[in-house]
């Protein structure tokens, strides 16, 4: 039994797993784990949001507000891996699309959403929308 052991913990330095294998067709997210990874802060008058979209360029992200929600699509373009007379030895960079949609406690100001993208990085600043003040009536 300690030989079935250490031939595979052998095997695995050796030889990439299936999922090594299938990770370069469908990225190394697991079930269930979104391959856009974001952060969410809020403070009374807005969400910041940040969404690490590493070699994506900036007209191939997508954002849409709609009330509380944000969608979030990005797609890495494959470029050309090698140069005249070169092969590819080893790849792991993944290419495709790529989305993501959540949903805050409050309904987003979408005409103020703001919009930064640098160094790999997505900064939103959505503003939370002021619910309308409640108005008294009088009763005759």
């Amino acid at each position: 039994m300690n030989a079935l052991v250490r031939l595979h913990n052998l095997n695995t330095r050796l030889r990439p797993s299936t999922d090594d294998l299938f990770a370069g067709i469908f990225g190394h997210a697991t079930v269930g784990e979104p391959r856009i990874k974001i952060d969410v802060a809020e403070d009374d008058r807005a969400y910041r949001v940040t969404a690490v979209l590493a070699g994506v360029q900036k007209e191939d992200i997508h954002v849409n507000v709609e009330k509380n929600e944000v969608s979030i699509e990005a797609e890495v373009k494959r470029e050309p891996l090698t140069g005249e007379g070169e092969r590819v030895v080893h790849s792991e960079r993944v290419f495709g699309k790529s989305s993501r949609s959540f949903v805050v406690a409050q309904e987003i100001d979408d005409s103020n959403v703001e919009a930064k993208y640098a160094n790999g990085l997505l900064t939103l600043v959505l503003p939370k929308k002021q619910a309308p003040a409640s108005k008294r009536i009088a009763i005759n």
